[in-house]
């Protein structure tokens, strides 16, 4: 059963500050695709997803990932609004396809992760055959994301450091390593 827009703004609620309706409810769309058919194709509950870590390359830490597609979203419309106070209209941002594609980064991990037979969040098959980056904008395109966005998926992560990353995808890339960047940190100390 698809969920509805109202539940994919309980998890990540700047989903609202997307002007273009449109475009809000595709992010809504590409969502509830992520949680119905990840998880081995057993889907996600919203509550599972909540408690899915940020990270499982930084040990035993207590931050979470929808914890980190909001820190990142919160982080991106932050750097914006400094650039924008700053530089004005000298750095152009289409701040919907900034806020669109800091909730959408991360939406192909629903798909990369699993659980194993004691029930813990794991990498499984379909994550070791391809990284969220390429799943995530597979579904995009499939809820007719604009290339825009897409360019900031599919650039967020190392996979993006041979291509020339949009504004977009720099403020965002950015703001992922500065919560990646602490979770090592904190998985260290």
């Amino acid at each position: 059963m698809p969920y509805t827009t109202d539940q994919i703004v309980e998890l990540f609620p700047n989903l609202m500050d997307i002007t273009d309706a449109k475009l809000r409810d595709n992010v809504a769309a590409v969502w509830s695709e992520a949680l119905e058919t990840g998880c081995g194709g057993t889907g996600w509950t919203t509550d599972e997803l909540r408690a899915v870590p940020f990270t499982l390359l930084a040990g035993d830490i207590d931050l979470r990932y929808i914890e980190h597609i909001n820190s990142c979203c919160k982080q991106c419309i932050a750097i914006a609004g400094v650039l924008g106070e700053v530089f004005g209209e000298r750095i152009p941002i289409n701040l919907d396809h900034l806020i669109a594609g800091s909730l959408l980064a991360d939406v192909g991990k629903p798909l990369e992760f699993d659980k194993d037979e004691q029930g813990r969040v794991v990498q499984g098959r379909f994550g070791r055959m391809l990284r969220h980056p390429f799943s995530g904008v597979a579904m995009c395109y499939k809820h007719s994301i604009p290339p825009e966005v897409m360019h900031i998926v599919a650039t967020h992560s190392h996979e993006g450091d041979k291509v020339e990353r949009s504004i977009e995808s720099i403020i965002f890339h950015h703001a992922d390593f500065v919560d990646f960047d602490i979770a090592k940190y904190l998985g260290k100390h």
